[in-house]
């Protein structure tokens, strides 16, 4: 009888899922959640309907000059090794 018992307490722990772990989207959320594509907004809604951007939350992003750069922006899938002097030096 004993065994019996652990072994359902067992089962009645294994069943539950505690709710931190839930995943929340808005198909298990109320009616008006909208969980968004994790970015921080730009504006905010006026009472009409309206949407103000505020330039302040735009993103700025800093390009530095790539004119004279020797390096290309493309990178291989399939790299070949190359020997340097540095490499052969450090396996000796």
């Amino acid at each position: 009888m004993p065994l019996g018992l652990i072994l359902g307490l067992g089962r009645a722990f294994r069943r539950k899922r505690p709710s931190s772990l839930d995943i929340l989207s808005s198909k298990r959320a109320p009616r008006d959640y909208y969980k968004g594509k994790n970015c921080k907004p730009t504006g905010f809604h006026t009472r009409k309907g309206g949407y103000v951007v505020v330039n302040e939350k735009l993103p700025n992003y800093v390009v530095p000059d790539l004119t004279d750069f020797k390096l290309k922006p493309y990178v291989s899938q399939c790299p070949r090794e190359v020997k340097t002097a540095e490499a052969t030096d450090a396996a000796k």
